[in-house]
C-alpha cells in the first residue's frame, strides 16, 4: 500500500486537483520554498493554488515520473522525493521536489516541500525510466 506522500507525489505528477485534496486535511499546515520564493497556506485550496496556479502551468506536460523514493520517518515525520519530466513550449526540464509530511493516519496534516525548480534536461532519454502505479 502507498504512503500518503507516495500517493501525494503521484497526484502531482498527474496533475489531479481532486487527488491531491483528497490528501490533504482541511487545515493542513503548508510551507514550500521554490527557487524565486517561499509560500505558505492553511487549506487545500492554497496548497493546490501554490501547485496548479503558479508552479506548474496548464501548458506544462508531464511526461513521466521518473522516480518516486520514501525514507524512514524522523519521528512522527515522513518524507517523500519524486523527480518529474515536463515539456513546455521552452523545451525538455526536470523537476525534484523534497517533502517532508506529518499526517493524522488519513490525511497529511503538516506540508513542507523544497523545489529545484525546472532545470534543463541535458538527456535525451529523460523519459525512460519513468515510475508507474
Amino acid at each position: 500500500m502507498p504512503t500518503l506522500g507516495e500517493t501525494f507525489a503521484h497526484a502531482v505528477a498527474a496533475k489531479d486537483h481532486d487527488a491531491v485534496r483528497a490528501v490533504l486535511a482541511p487545515d493542513v499546515d503548508f510551507r514550500a520554498l521554490t527557487p524565486r520564493r517561499p509560500w505558505e497556506g492553511s487549506t487545500p485550496d492554497d496548497v493546490l493554488d501554490a501547485l496548479f496556479g503558479h508552479w506548474f502551468e496548464e501548458s506544462d506536460e508531464v511526461r513521466a515520473l521518473l522516480d518516486v523514493e520514501t525514507g524512514e520517518p524522523v519521528e512522527d515525520t515522513e518524507r517523500v522525493a519524486y523527480r518529474l519530466a515536463l515539456h513546455n513550449d521552452d523545451g525538455d526540464f526536470t523537476l525534484e521536489q523534497q517533502v517532508y509530511y506529518r499526517h493524522d493516519g488519513e490525511r497529511i496534516t503538516y506540508l513542507r516541500v523544497l523545489c529545484s525548480g525546472y532545470r534543463p534536461t541535458r538527456r535525451a532519454d529523460s523519459e525512460d525510466g519513468a515510475v508507474t502505479g
